[in-house]
């Protein structure tokens, strides 16, 4: 009796240990989609100890009239902020809000987006009441903290010209560490480059005299996006078309914010799990070398244009600091709170 008295306590410990074993081994993980809706072009940023995501509302451009934005302590619990910035607070905007970037400065938060889809340069005598495809841009809002409510920072975009055949939209502000804000941006298969003023009301000419200088790589077609690690400058930016399942990341590496840039490679594009992957942003988790592609991805089946859903897969790069093409998940990623 005692033997199988031993014996039973024996298969209890060890089927608890197994238990206790197994729970500790499963972490926490995201998923993918990381927050549900519709949501496309992310742009991802660490503020304090959380991490931001601030992505356009995907819906057909009469509808696609505000901005969301999403925090997380871990990458795995995301807490939505609505409605942080809208058309009644941007005047001139009537249609079509999307592509935020957000950044910090002097204790402000400034969002940059774009709006009205403009296709043309501005003609004189236009009627932005009849003709709203003639006027919009690049604009600009301002709040006291990340989650809004954001304002009209400027009252007019901050930029509405063409320069270089660059369609002025899919903007993104990299700080440098000598404090320059770089402005990259365009569509239409060209990429432009600016410094932003102090203030941020407009832009500081380079040494030419130009506002913006043409950086354009290879297979650009729009979505620029900037990292420095060790030393080197990553530059991202998106090819294929948006509305389909061409779409796809690709990159270059420089030893200067200013190129030149080579194209690397494709890193991230269509296969199994999704299609239409692009439209990126990067997560650094402060003092670490761990980095997150932050980006939107067409579900399979897809059943319209504007459904696309806001994903984060980890980033790997190669001993030469190339990266390792991106591995789209339904898992997502570990839990990884900010020290």
């Amino acid at each position: 009796m005692k033997k199988h008295f031993l014996w039973g306590l024996s298969l209890l410990a060890l089927a608890c240990s197994t238990k206790t074993e197994t729970k500790e081994e499963a972490p926490q993980l995201s998923g993918n989609p990381i927050f549900e809706g519709w949501y496309a072009d992310p742009e991802g940023i660490v503020f304090g100890d959380e991490y931001w995501v601030y992505p356009t509302f995907s819906a057909k451009y009469k509808e696609q009239l505000h901005f969301d934005a999403f925090s997380s302590k871990d990458l795995v619990t995301w807490e939505k902020h609505a409605n942080i910035l809208d058309t009644a607070a941007i005047k001139w905007a009537r249609q079509a809000m999307w592509a935020p970037a957000a950044i910090e400065k002097d204790g402000k938060y400034f969002l940059f987006f774009s709006a009205n889809d403009i296709q043309t340069p501005q003609r004189p005598g236009y009627d932005p009441n009849n003709d709203i495809n003639h006027f919009g841009g690049i604009g600009i809002a301002v709040a006291d903290n990340p989650g809004g409510p954001f304002k009209d920072y400027l009252g007019e975009p901050l930029l509405s010209e063409f320069y270089n055949g660059a369609q002025p939209i899919d903007q993104f502000v990299f700080k440098d560490v000598d404090g320059t804000h770089y402005f990259f941006y365009g569509g239409w298969g060209h990429c432009n480059l600016g410094k932003l003023n102090a203030d941020f009301t407009g832009f500081e000419p380079w040494e030419d005299g130009e506002l913006f200088h043409e950086i354009t790589p290879e297979g650009y077609v729009e979505g620029p996006f900037m990292f420095l690690r060790n030393g080197t400058y990553y530059l991202m930016w998106s090819e294929g078309g948006w509305t389909n399942e061409s779409y796809k990341v690709a990159y270059a590496m420089s030893d200067s914010p200013t190129g030149p840039f080579e194209r690397v490679g494709t890193i991230l594009e269509r296969d199994s799990i999704a299609t239409g992957a692009g439209h990126n942003s990067v997560i650094q988790k402060p003092n670490s070398d761990e980095w997150y592609m932050i980006y939107h991805r067409r579900p399979i089946p897809n059943e319209d244009r504007d459904h696309r859903v806001t994903c984060i897969d980890v980033i790997e790069f190669n001993e030469d600091g190339t990266i390792k093409p991106i591995v789209m998940t339904f898992e997502g990623v570990a839990a990884n709170p900010i020290d």
